[in-house]
């Protein structure tokens, strides 16, 4: 399988692991990315709040480049995924020859889900996993064409063939405040606070996300938020696919957690998986 690749700002810089896992699993499953040139911000955090015409213009003009290649496009950050959706049912002219695609709807097709369950050398057992897909990555359906929006499996089904066990929980599909996180870092720290303890009440020993924007501001908010509260907030922030590469047993995998805020190594230490 071939296809254009739109890594997007915060994979090039704050979320680097999240393309350097994306890009590691891809390649084990046979899947070949071929990033987009000249490519250009979507505007995914502030252009559709300031700008109307640059909130299309933006992702349009990525668009445009994908359809040169006649290669569908993957777009792993749920922002512009969303920004890249709603620019396609805009100008409806590049919707036939661009399919966007987001990260876990592509591992769950069943090809692609069948070679993960084929490479799983370490299962993720004894790991309680809250499997969070934030607002953007399904909604609005109207946008994202997605059936189970308020209770979506992608996630899910991928952690279970990782041997992982997912916990039941209201929140996944909270916002996490997004962009917020500058200029109202109040809202984000009581929103991710939120989800947070709720995943807590789940038991989850870890959340899993596909948005580099939920994923920041879960990681990098906790210590504030334990010392506002007064009490510990260490719970450890993946992307679907470090977890897969670990599974798999990429060989890359161990760099990508010194990355993170919340330190992910006693949890899998403890769990005897590295």
């Amino acid at each position: 399988m071939k296809l254009s690749y739109y890594p997007g700002c915060s994979l090039h810089g704050t979320a680097k692991e999240y393309d350097e896992s994306t890009r590691a699993v891809c390649y084990q499953l046979g899947i070949e990315l071929f990033e987009l040139e000249d490519w250009n911000c979507c505007g995914a955090s502030s252009a559709h709040c300031t700008d109307e015409f640059l909130s299309n213009a933006l992702p349009e003009r990525n668009l445009k480049i994908a359809a040169k290649s006649g290669l569908d496009l993957l777009v792993p950050c749920a922002a512009c995924y969303s920004r890249m959706m709603t620019a396609g049912k805009e100008n409806p002219s590049l919707k036939p020859t661009v399919k966007i695609r987001n990260l876990p709807e592509l591992l769950r097709e069943e090809d692609n889900f069948n070679r993960i369950r084929e490479q799983v050398k370490t299962p993720l057992e004894g790991l309680k996993i809250a499997c969070y897909y934030g607002c953007l990555l399904t909604r609005p359906p109207k946008i994202t064409e997605v059936k189970d929006y308020e209770n979506p499996q992608t996630m899910d089904g991928l952690v279970g063939i990782l041997g992982g066990e997912t916990v039941s929980w209201p929140y996944k599909t909270e916002c996490c405040g997004g962009s917020l996180a500058i200029t109202h870092t109040d809202i984000v720290k009581r929103l991710t606070r939120k989800i947070i303890e709720m995943a807590m009440e789940a038991e989850a020993d870890c959340l899993v996300t596909a948005c580099p924007m939920c994923q920041a501001n879960l990681d990098t908010r906790q210590d504030e938020i334990s010392r506002d509260e007064g009490k510990e907030y260490s719970l450890p922030i993946f992307y679907i696919t470090e977890l897969i590469g670990l599974a798999i047993d990429e060989k890359k995998s161990g760099r990508w957690w010194k990355r993170h805020f919340v330190d992910p190594m006693p949890l899998l230490n403890s769990r005897g998986l590295i």
